[in-house]
């Protein structure tokens, strides 16, 4: 388990988990448009692909709670795991519509990579669907370098499928680290939750 101010990472467990967030995806079939699986026809189907993902080392998945108390609202993964070279990637991130733009996913984040480099990695990696705009501009608002895009890198669901990948390294961390320190700090948010000042800023060169 991973705990932050705003959000609580717990190892993926369908028991605890699959109820929740199916719940927090239905009607929402969009979320899963660039993931490699899913939307899935019932809760059946997606329990079942939980459990087969819970069961690996790599990926490895966690299931995001906000402290709030609003519940299970995402997934994320530690995956292509290399301790030889001290690189690993984050993907499989998955938040559902309730939990999207809220101070607990980037904590979510910022916590993995955090994690990633206290435990020894030198790389933390970010790919994505290179059509995938959401996701690109969240990886270079969390400081990840844009470093290319490898055409044809894989076909998904019965299409070509060109990914950009982003980076950051261990000599990056620390400035990244205290931008989303200050990011996350409770006075960055007025009494609506409104940010004070964009974490794009404070990564920013």
């Amino acid at each position: 388990m991973i705990e932050g101010r705003y959000v609580q990472l717990e190892r993926l467990d369908p028991d605890r988990h699959a109820d929740g967030l199916f719940a927090a995806n239905q009607g929402h079939d969009w979320v899963w448009d660039y993931m490699g699986y899913g939307p899935f026809a019932d809760l059946d189907a997606y329990r079942g692909w939980q459990a087969e993902m819970a069961a690996r080392q790599d990926p490895f998945l966690y299931a995001l709670r906000e402290r709030s108390g609003n519940g299970i609202g995402g997934l994320a993964a530690f995956l292509r795991i290399d301790r030889a070279n001290g690189v690993i990637e984050i993907g499989h991130i998955q938040i559902s519509p309730a939990m999207q733009r809220t101070p607990a996913v980037t904590e979510a984040i910022s916590l993995m990579i955090g994690w990633a480099f206290d435990a020894g990695y030198r790389r933390v990696e970010w790919k994505c669907d290179a059509l995938n705009a959401p996701s690109r501009r969240a990886a270079l608002r969390y400081g990840f370098t844009y470093e290319g895009v490898f055409r044809q890198h894989m076909v998904t669901k019965g299409r070509n499928r060109d990914t950009a990948w982003f980076a950051i390294i261990n000599h990056d961390w620390p400035r990244l680290a205290r931008a989303h320190q200050a990011w996350l700090h409770p006075g960055n948010f007025d009494a609506q939750g409104r940010q004070r000042q964009s974490l794009a800023v404070l990564t920013g060169p």
